[in-house]
């Protein structure tokens, strides 16, 4: 399989560009990965890429988009950050994957088990290990699990049944952010160039659940 081009990349719609990404996953799970020739890609794209879309994933090392959505070379923009949450340096690199290279669909991966909510809901526990930058980052999740945490519920990352309900409502606080701290992406998605879309990774079976 030959790397984008510029035809193919405007070829490729919104909704087109989800279903390459669901179809990927398919193939993913069931060990059918794409034959690529990945030194020809980096040829292919030398002069230049094309990527049909942007993934907001976490570090995790499990939650590689490439493979999970079975992609090579110049095929999709991945942005990571533990959490898969957006700043304002993160909405910049989306809004120059969109907005002036061309990409069609912007997709938020959260996944399940993730280390980083985990630090968020223990992180009492993690401000007393004097870790200020690993601190200031577990606190972004705070508001959301103020938010979802039932009244007497335990705040701990042992809790497994918080922990996934923190994962979704994290990936849907993710696409509200971009909508409303990005107005290129806002607008982008009201005049139908591109889509933003939530998932779920599942690290034991490899399988991508679309929000």
């Amino acid at each position: 399989m030959k790397a984008h081009t510029l035809e193919t990349q405007t070829s490729i719609t919104p909704e087109k560009a989800f279903e390459i990404l669901k179809e990927g996953n398919e193939r993913f799970v069931q060990n059918l990965k794409t034959n690529r020739d990945l030194l020809a890609q980096v040829n292919d794209t030398r002069a230049g890429q094309w990527p049909f879309a942007v993934i907001l994933s976490c570090i995790d090392s499990r939650t590689s988009a490439e493979l999970i959505f079975d992609q090579g070379l110049g095929d999709i923009f991945s942005v990571r950050i533990a959490g898969n949450f957006v700043n304002q340096d993160i909405l910049g690199s989306m809004e120059f994957g969109c907005n002036v290279a061309g990409s069609k669909l912007i997709v938020v991966l959260g996944h399940s088990k993730c280390g980083a909510l985990k630090g968020g809901l223990d992180a009492a526990a993690i401000r007393e290990t004097g870790m200020k930058n690993l601190s200031h980052l577990v606190d972004h999740f705070n508001p959301i699990i103020d938010e979802i945490i039932s009244e007497g519920e335990e705040r701990s990352s042992k809790n497994n049944d918080l922990l996934e309900r923190l994962n979704v409502q994290n990936v849907k606080q993710t696409m509200a952010d971009i909508r409303n701290q990005s107005t290129t992406l806002n607008q982008m998605e009201k005049d139908g160039k591109i889509k933003i879309v939530g998932a779920n990774y599942n690290v034991e079976t490899g399988v991508v659940s679309w929000l």
